[in-house]
């Protein structure tokens, strides 16, 4: 997919954790990509310390993708993108609390970008689309090991949300209107930042705040719960390296498990207390929350992920060895 020319790519939800770190890797991993990203607020650039050529490679933009006219804008804004991410999106607590915005968000607007993708006179018909989906696609599996194909029955209206956008990449895919690809990602701990709308937004902010000092980080789930998990890194490694893999190696479905590990909280929390010490351990308070358990107990825990093996998709080591990569980063300021 490389040359030795300007290769134009697209990250919406730019402006979200994963979106920076991702611009970032992105930039760092070729000097002939260069960037359009976007966001409902200007996606930051990346300091010039990290990378040292960002700003003259990047275009950052506003967007409302819930409006069809600024779909068409944004995708006028280059030629063609041979690659397109669409990371943004309401997440599981938010979309569960608001049903007409997660349909705005996390259906509408993505059904105006893959349909002004796909139009004949489209130049970026047939270009490489990244759609990131969850493990949230999948209701409760009795303890068995997950597979791609594991039937979905989705238990959250972001899990339902993301389901029918997975099945319209893939019918778009076999059309040959766009060449999609769907990783459906595990949950990203640790996540630095202010806790998100996410159901499992506690699995990260008992870590964060905990190894920043924070007092009284409320725990809404039991230890016992078990959790399918992956890091930051990890995650966007697996994204850059996705647009490369050769479509003919998905198979029929371009479904695809990204790794993951299986923690309980009860492990989560041990690695916090290995890392921090049990002053960090006794920051964490239990207040069970039954909306949240009801959401994050229906999602699997256990999965093959073989076919992402297969691929060459990366996975981590051990829960310890990602809260350790967590208090390196804050300790460098990062």
């Amino acid at each position: 997919m490389m040359n030795s020319e300007a290769n134009h790519m697209l990250i919406t939800g730019a402006a979200g954790f994963i979106g920076q770190e991702l611009t970032t890797a992105l930039l760092l991993s070729s000097p002939t990509i260069h960037l359009t990203i976007t966001d409902v607020v200007t996606p930051p650039i990346p300091p010039q310390s990290i990378v040292p050529d960002g700003a003259s490679r990047i275009t950052a933009l506003q967007t409302d993708l819930t409006s069809p006219d600024a779909v068409a804008a944004l995708l006028t804004h280059h030629s063609r993108f041979n690659a397109i991410y669409l990371l943004h999106g309401i997440m599981s607590g938010g979309a569960e609390a608001d049903l007409d915005l997660g349909l705005r968000v996390n259906l509408d607007s993505h059904r105006y970008i893959l349909d002004a993708l796909r139009q004949p006179t489209s130049p970026h018909r047939g270009t490489v689309v990244v759609f990131p989906s969850s493990l949230a696609v999948y209701g409760p599996v009795g303890g068995q090991v997950v597979t791609e194909s594991t039937c979905p029955t989705p238990q959250s209206s972001y899990g339902a949300e993301k389901l029918i956008i997975e099945t319209l990449v893939g019918d778009y895919s076999r059309r040959g209107l766009l060449d999609g690809r769907i990783v459906r990602l595990p949950t990203i701990i640790v996540r630095p930042g202010a806790p998100s709308a996410a159901a499992s937004s506690f699995a990260s902010g008992i870590v964060r705040e905990s190894l920043k000092g924070e007092e009284s980080n409320i725990l809404p789930v039991g230890p016992e719960l078990a959790m399918w998990v992956c890091s930051p890194r990890t995650v966007v490694a697996n994204l850059v390296a996705v647009k490369d893999i050769p479509k003919e190696n998905f198979g029929l479905s371009r479904v695809v498990n990204l790794p993951g590990i299986t923690v309980t909280v009860a492990d989560i929390l041990n690695a916090l207390e290995v890392v921090g010490g049990m002053e960090a351990r006794a920051r964490v308070t239990e207040e069970r929350n039954p909306q949240i358990e009801a959401i994050v107990g229906n999602w699997p825990a256990l999965f093959d992920v073989s076919k992402a093996l297969q691929l060459g998709l990366a996975q981590d080591a051990d829960i310890v060895t990602t809260v350790k990569d967590f208090a390196e980063r804050l300790r460098a300021g990062l």
